[in-house]
């Protein structure tokens, strides 16, 4: 069997690791296949091959698509994807640059709470030129106004918070059929954390997913029993991976702590 961790961000996006230094982490913790899966970005896939040049690790092309459903957010992974195609390089840039009106948006309504911090501010914890609303509430930490992200978000960024501001986002089917035209396998990204009310095994169906992401840092054990089950019943494609986005636990990085099991059959690995 081979160990792998399928969902790791980088720096191209919300990470807080270069694509090199995820590539470090996961020959350290003795990972065999990693996939890059930005957000709604494949900038960071060709640093992650140059830097495991002549390793033995390998390297899925992917990425996480911010989709929405019925007022939910739902996360796509696509996997094997062509991940050079102008379509979703054109694609990609439109995202970045909603993203950077969004967080516009954002500094007004938080000056509307007497709350200061600048585009430069939130630019200084920005890797890749991609903004989102991690690098806004480490922007609030610099500056004084919260000690957590996790403070940031409870009182100011989360969905209906005084400071929240909606982006764009494509369909869940828009997601599915970009992946599809990308050759690549889409797969339902951590069902067990998705709000509202969104019923997990009609939307895998309705949508034409490949997969389903069964393990992952917050699935519960019943949640991995119940998404294995559902997975094999639709004879869908189970992923697992870490997510991780950079954070430390006791100076170590979770990725290749979450990871899925796989055989030499798998259809990713057939795409190697």
């Amino acid at each position: 069997m081979i160990k792998a961790d399928l969902h790791i961000h980088t720096t191209a996006s919300d990470g807080l690791f270069t694509p090199e230094e995820v590539v470090d982490w996961a020959i350290k913790k003795e990972v065999d296949i990693i996939a890059i899966t930005d957000h709604d970005t494949t900038k960071g896939i060709d640093r992650a091959l140059n830097a495991n040049n002549k390793k033995h690790l390998k390297i899925i092309p992917g990425i996480e698509l911010s989709s929405e459903l019925n007022n939910s957010e739902i996360h796509v992974l696509g996997y094997c994807i062509d991940y050079k195609s102008n379509l979703l390089y054109n694609l990609s840039e439109k995202i970045k640059s909603q993203r950077i009106l969004r967080a516009k948006k954002i500094i007004g309504k938080l000056e509307g709470l007497n709350i200061h911090i600048s585009e430069k501010d939130i630019r200084k914890n920005v890797g890749e030129d991609f903004i989102g609303r991690p690098h806004i509430a480490m922007a609030l930490i610099d500056n004084g106004y919260v000690q957590s992200i996790e403070e940031a978000f409870d009182k100011y960024l989360k969905y209906n918070g005084p400071a929240y501001e909606p982006r764009f986002k494509l369909t869940v089917n828009e997601s599915v059929n970009l992946i599809h035209r990308l050759g690549g396998f889409a797969v339902l990204a951590h069902p067990g954390i998705i709000q509202g009310d969104i019923n997990v095994k009609e939307l895998l169906i309705e949508e034409n997913f490949d997969g389903i992401e069964v393990i992952h840092s917050k699935h519960f054990n019943e949640d991995v029993l119940k998404f294995k089950t559902m997975a094999k019943e639709l004879e869908l494609i189970m992923t697992g991976g870490s997510d991780c986005h950079g954070r430390l636990f006791d100076g170590i990085p979770i990725v290749g702590d979450y990871y899925i099991n796989v055989s030499k059959e798998h259809k990713f690995l057939k795409q190697l």
